[in-house]
């Protein structure tokens, strides 16, 4: 999924608004498990539950101003985006174990398929990360990736490094120095609960997403920066606000694409073509 222009570009403060407003009123509706819209009075009152002002929103009640009618279409975006498009995307094992088997099986890979961290019965390959990897490989022309970074994401000039990024990611191509591209993979077939090591999944990629805005800003360097999450229990029934918070992230251009479980499968290999169009222009 790419964000929508529409709300590309807005100002730091549009996203302070969103989140105060979310936080407040709640990502999520309890009685059919959707993705909550705020209207223009429950966001004014938000405001005034918190102390703050609500002139910005509507100038009089229910007559919302041109930022509350910015506010109101993408809370009606991002709930249109995760109801009926994110949801019915994401996969659970069954389904990623499917897919896996059926790419392996046509694709012979020969690219790294690591196995997942489960014990006993549930110890397999990691299949949305073995899908990920079959899919790069069969659309890279031959050109290298690394699959599993052992080092951190290093940008040089002139052989030395300009930046390094904080955290390792689960992806790079074509290598960790100097990328076209990295990228982060959350699956979570076995969790049980939505726990912080899941939330943290998300603000490990705003951490990525922040160091590469100022890398653009002032360095003039853009490496593009993918999240790739599934598994239809932890996010859809357990974890809604931090797929919301995906979609805010995305917005405020701190990711260039967010996939969503068998979206990697339509979308990923268009996405590598990309990288490798970049790639043959720099001369690698």
């Amino acid at each position: 999924m790419k964000a929508n222009s529409l709300f590309l570009n807005q100002p730091k403060s549009f996203w302070a608004n969103v989140r105060t407003i979310s936080q407040h009123v709640g990502y999520t509706l309890r009685q059919n498990a959707q993705i909550k819209v705020p209207n223009i009075n429950e966001m004014c009152s938000a405001m005034r539950d918190l102390g703050l002002d609500s002139s910005h929103i509507a100038s009089e009640p229910g007559i919302p101003t041109e930022f509350g009618e910015l506010l109101s279409a993408y809370y009606e975006y991002r709930a249109e985006a995760l109801n009926n498009h994110v949801q019915h995307n994401l996969m659970n094992v069954s389904r990623a174990r499917e897919v896996f088997t059926e790419l392996k099986e046509s694709l012979t890979p020969s690219c790294p398929i690591p196995m997942n961290k489960q014990k006993g019965e549930k110890k397999a390959e990691a299949y949305f990360t073995g899908i990920i990897n079959m899919i790069i490989e069969a659309h890279a022309e031959g050109l290298p990736c690394d699959y599993d970074p052992r080092e951190l994401t290093a940008i040089t000039y002139n052989n030395t490094p300009l930046r390094t990024l904080a955290r390792r990611v689960d992806g790079a191509f074509p290598s960790t120095i100097n990328p076209i591209a990295i990228w982060e993979i959350k699956e979570y077939y076995y969790t049980t609960t939505f726990g912080s090591r899941v939330a943290d999944g998300v603000y490990e990629s705003l951490l990525d997403g922040m160091e590469l805005e100022e890398l653009r800003e002032h360095e003039d360097i853009d490496v593009k920066h993918y999240l790739m999450v599934d598994d239809s229990n932890t996010w859809w029934r357990m974890g809604r606000s931090y797929l919301c918070r995906i979609i805010d992230m995305l917005h405020m251009g701190y990711i260039d694409e967010a996939l969503f479980g068998y979206e990697v499968v339509e979308e990923l290999p268009k996405i590598v073509q990309e990288w490798v169009q970049i790639a043959r222009m720099r001369g690698c």
